[in-house]
């Protein structure tokens, strides 16, 4: 599922890069938002997973 992007919102990350930021710093700052983003929404539509369920499937400790 796709979330749409504000082109104004772009522009913000962009402009919060350093000036010597490369492709590949963007495109790390592009996939971080969107995994954010997607995790959001996730979350709001209460696609979500107990910590211990997770912990238990892994064999963490509580």
């Amino acid at each position: 599922m796709s979330i749409i992007m504000e082109k104004e919102e772009a522009h913000r990350l962009i402009d919060r890069l350093p000036t010597n930021a490369t492709w590949d710093d963007l495109m790390r700052e592009i996939y971080v938002r969107e995994v954010i983003e997607h995790g959001l929404s996730d979350s709001k539509a209460g696609r979500t997973k107990e910590v211990n369920d997770i912990r238990a499937k892994y064999g963490l400790p509580e």
